[in-house]
């Protein structure tokens, strides 16, 4: 449904300047924008809806990256397709077009934003206590744990927080008022890593750079694509496999460094 909802937003998004008037970001005789005109703050319930739709086409594009001038041409072209107004732009010849721009602004963006993290990195490794690892990993332990140490293999249960390099937070277990457990061959690197130099009952902070975290891709709409991020995790136990019915092996823990699933997923830092 997604990818559906991506695919029709930028389509409409990217079809055409409008054809009559004037163009994207001028005026017309009235001194009026040829933009979409204010509807104000929405009132009822449809029209809430209709904001809704707009907000999630506006998050299905935005990798794109767009400028406020680039954007006019968005509005312009989605109004032409919507009102059925002649276009200036060929859907056929130019919608192909757009996974190329998308993959192109998306690389963009992700460069940018490991540059910025580079002098944060750079600031979180020298901190007291904290272990840069030869992955990128910064390790710092906030409290010694006392029990079991968890192996790739484990599945365990934690509570942790996770925030972005500007301090803001995208993710709590602490919030949902309960803890989360996974197979720590499951999640992003920077946890397969930094939960193995855990010991239960202790408390450390992960440092990751994006390229153990989650890539030039991001968690759209909350952790940018290329964005270094910072989790303090708590661990609770170590929780043991369940056992395979009779019948059927294989369907407890996988074997001590077996390889991650190819689409890992995190912890869930995102809803």
């Amino acid at each position: 449904m997604m990818k559906k909802t991506i695919l029709i937003a930028a389509m409409l998004s990217l079809t055409a300047c409008q054809g009559q008037g004037a163009k994207p970001g001028e005026t017309s005789a009235t001194g009026t924008s040829t933009g979409a005109a204010t509807a104000g703050a929405p009132q009822t319930e449809e029209q809430k809806t209709l904001y809704a739709l707009g907000l999630s086409i506006g998050r299905s594009i935005s990798v794109f990256d767009m400028t406020p001038q680039e954007l006019e041409f968005v509005k312009a072209g989605l109004t032409a397709q919507v009102t059925g107004q002649k276009t200036d732009v060929d859907l056929e010849t130019y919608g192909p077009k757009l996974q190329d721009l998308a993959r192109e602004r998306s690389l963009r963006k992700a460069n940018a934003e490991k540059e910025k993290s580079a002098k944060f990195l750079e600031e979180k490794a020298k901190e007291p206590g904290a272990v840069k690892t030869e992955s990128g990993l910064i390790y710092k332990e906030t409290q010694a744990g006392t029990g079991a140490q968890p192996q790739a293999s484990d599945i365990v249960k934690v509570h942790y927080k996770g925030t972005l390099a500007d301090g803001k937070e995208f993710d709590s277990s602490y919030k949902r008022g309960e803890p989360t457990q996974f197979p720590l061959q499951g999640v992003i690197k920077c946890w397969t890593e930094g939960l193995q130099k855990m010991k239960v009952g202790g408390k450390a902070q992960l440092v990751c750079p994006s390229d153990i975290a989650y890539g030039d891709r991001g968690a759209p709409p909350n952790i940018p694509g290329g964005a270094a991020l910072v989790f303090e995790v708590e661990l609770l136990e170590i929780v043991k496999a369940p056992e395979a019915p009779p019948g059927m092996p294989g369907m407890g823990t996988p074997p001590p460094g077996a390889k991650p699933p190819p689409a890992a997923k995190p912890p869930p830092a995102t809803k």
